[in-house]
């Protein structure tokens, strides 16, 4: 698998004759990378057309989903000014993950009150998922929730007890069941379950602008729905709850749902 490739922007300046447009930006272009901006916070930002948010601030995100390889335009326009880059993507190949031994209930499940449960689960975390959180935690930096050995990678098409299912969209780390984790980065938390279908115990925290960590399978959550954590604030504890054949964690990320690469964003594990 190609691992990421940091790539940074210097201060970029329109060749109007009127206003310039500061455009910098810093982060990874590659299938399932993140990129931050900063702009004038007056400044309308699109990429591929489509419009991005900006802060008051000036700064924005632009993720890259696991299929995003290719040219991607993104604009910056303040009044009649605009500045134009193509950001070229960077392609990946991907690994398949075979997992057995899974309880068959947890894999294809087929009772009507384990479906009826999973809806309602659903739900409740999309619902979560649709939280704005106004301030800007991912500036505080980030760092790995926990330490361990890397035992699944984002984007890896899984085989669970021999079914194919849709790609792994997260890191997992293994690490013996009560290893502390925590946040990722500052910001509000958005979501606490005790006990999810396929989850577990679960956690999901807003980092602004539409950036959110989770954090699943996990042995307890010390944290409400509501709280603010700065980053490295320890939130729960590794487990093995939900469909976990062992004790880890499950560390995704999302940009306005869009599932990223927590590997590509922070780097190696120290």
């Amino acid at each position: 698998m190609k691992r990421a490739v940091a790539f940074a922007f210097a201060l970029l300046t329109a060749t109007s004759a009127h206003a310039d447009v500061p455009l910098q930006l810093s982060g990874a272009a590659i299938e399932g990378g993140l990129v931050i901006g900063k702009t004038s916070p007056s400044a309308l930002v699109t990429l591929n057309g489509k419009a991005v948010e900006v802060a008051p601030d000036g700064h924005f995100l632009l993720g890259f989903g696991r299929d995003s390889a290719g040219a991607e335009t993104l604009t910056v326009a303040v009044g009649n000014d605009r500045v134009t880059r193509s950001i070229e993507v960077e392609d990946r190949t991907f690994k398949i993950e075979r997992i057995d031994g899974l309880p068959d209930r947890k894999v294809s499940p087929m009772d009507p009150k384990d479906l009826a449960r999973i809806k309602i689960e659903k739900a409740a975390m999309d619902e979560a998922k649709t939280l704005r959180e106004a301030r800007l935690g991912f500036l505080s930096g980030f760092r790995w929730p926990a330490t361990g050995r890397i035992s699944g990678v984002y984007g890896s098409q899984r085989v669970l007890n021999g079914r194919p299912r849709r790609p792994h969209f997260g890191t997992d780390v293994a690490a013996p069941e009560g290893t502390p984790v925590g946040a990722m980065a500052a910001g509000r938390v958005a979501f606490v379950h005790p006990g999810m279908f396929f989850n577990g115990k679960t956690v999901l925290i807003d980092h602004g602008l539409g950036l959110q960590s989770v954090y699943i399978h996990m042995s307890e959550a010390r944290v409400q729905a509501g709280d603010w954590v700065e980053a490295g604030n320890i939130i729960g504890a590794i487990g093995k709850t939900g469909r976990a054949t062992g004790p880890h964690l499950h560390f995704g990320l999302t940009l306005n749902g869009l599932p990223l690469d927590p590997e590509a964003i922070l780097g190696k594990m120290p």
